[in-house]
């Protein structure tokens, strides 16, 4: 009688197998370098440097130690260090105010404090025309609009933003 039960409890337990965490953070720390490609199924963290290709299938985390030259794609980004190359997120790019961003870059919503430093060509993936419902601009040109933001154009930036704010 106990004996029927007592197996079936055991083949259920032993049934159970443990799961991956569903939410996983991969990292590369400071002091550390990588040359090559890297493909992460889960989010990244970068506070060393890496030089090649990083395919992500979502979030990349450049530290503010964080160094990459080369490709990223990924679904969302955050970037507190320096990135210089070819940059595509398919959803939404945060450039902090540390960041010194250089290159081509492709976003579906896009985020930059003030203070950070932005070069090359940025574009909204996938857009053509030239204006759309929420009021962005969408460049129907083969060739993305060139933006250059040093230092002295944040502080002017933030300056004027400073000054719309009171306005409104």
């Amino acid at each position: 009688m106990f004996g029927s039960n007592k197996n079936k409890d055991v083949a259920k337990a032993g049934s159970i197998i443990p799961t991956a965490s569903s939410h996983s953070l991969n990292s590369l720390v400071q002091g550390t370098a990588v040359e090559g490609k890297i493909k992460a199924t889960n989010d990244i963290r970068i506070d060393g440097s890496i030089k090649g290709d990083l395919v992500c299938d979502a979030k990349v985390i450049i530290g503010p130690s964080g160094v990459i030259e080369g490709t990223i794609r990924c679904q969302n980004a955050v970037i507190e260090g320096q990135f210089n190359g070819i940059l595509t997120v398919s959803e939404l790019l945060n450039i902090r105010e540390t960041a010194k961003v250089t290159g081509e870059v492709s976003y579906g919503k896009l985020i930059v404090q003030s203070g950070a430093v932005i070069s090359g060509t940025y574009k909204v993936a996938g857009e053509n025309s030239h204006s759309n419902s929420n009021g962005s601009y969408k460049n129907s040109s083969p060739d993305a609009k060139k933006m250059v933001n040093t230092e002295s154009d944040a502080k002017s930036i933030s300056g004027k933003v400073g000054e719309f704010a009171k306005a409104n």
